[in-house]
């Protein structure tokens, strides 16, 4: 058994597209797996662990994740109570230290598979040989604690740039990553594909000169893309099992 290309679903077009890219960059949560709920889980770990009375529930973080980056959102969580003092810049970085340490621990423990052809179309980039890269706004630790387990140790290596947060000055909707790995790159903007699932996303690529191709995910799913060159629940629409 072996994965072909569907035709006609998505547009050949498209297909081709992608196929003849100067590079594949992929954003990592929500696009090449379902991290979020994880992260909410290490976020809600991390408030018990630092003795802050919080607790994100899905509903107010898909808000929060309009906001690129933990620190962010814990600030903005923080800006959003009506009472009671801020917290200081040092609790704010305990917490996201405990909760990037409890996101590897559960992720050790549980988990997290690649969302469908994902690992797919990576194999077909790397067999065609085919540049890829990560732009991402977490940290190279959550990249690592999702790709060691599915690509191996060494997973860094088959990747021709990988940006992450503490990489650039600005996290998405800012262009700042995209520009730092077409630097990286050294190809055009307009000759790379960007492989997204939110609207910072979009916007952050776009900004950059990148087409994007969107993969719905749990929290974004009913965004609007204007502006994507296609739209997929996930890229194993891309692929079929054949013989």
């Amino acid at each position: 058994m072996t994965l072909v290309l569907v035709k006609n679903s998505p547009s050949d077009d498209l297909r081709r597209r992608i196929a003849d890219a100067g590079a594949l960059i992929f954003d990592v949560d929500g696009t090449m797996a379902e991290t979020e709920e994880i992260h909410r889980e290490a976020f809600n770990e991390a408030f018990v662990a630092v003795g802050v009375d919080w607790h994100w529930g899905r509903r107010i973080y898909k808000e929060l994740l309009r906001i690129a980056g933990g620190k962010e959102r814990i600030r903005a969580f923080d800006q959003m109570r009506r009472s009671g003092p801020p917290l200081s810049d040092t609790v704010v970085a305990r917490l996201h230290r405990i909760k990037t340490e409890r996101f590897a621990a559960l992720m050790a423990a549980k988990g997290c598979a690649l969302r469908p052809g994902v690992q797919a179309l990576l194999e077909a980039a790397w067999k065609r040989e085919q540049r890829v890269a990560i732009a991402t706004t977490t940290t190279r630790v959550n990249i690592d604690a999702l790709l060691a387990p599915v690509l191996g140790t060494d997973w860094e290596t088959k990747f021709a740039a990988v940006v992450a947060a503490d990489d650039v000055a600005r996290k998405k909707p800012a262009p700042d990553v995209y520009l730092e790995v077409l630097s990286q790159l050294d190809l055009p903007a307009a000759s790379c594909i960007a492989i997204e699932d939110s609207g910072n996303g979009l916007l952050a690529a776009i900004r950059a000169g990148v087409p994007v191709l969107i993969t719905r995910s749990l929290y974004f799913h009913d965004d609007t893309f204007n502006g994507a060159l296609g739209v997929l629940e996930d890229l194993g629409e891309l692929f079929v099992s054949g013989t």
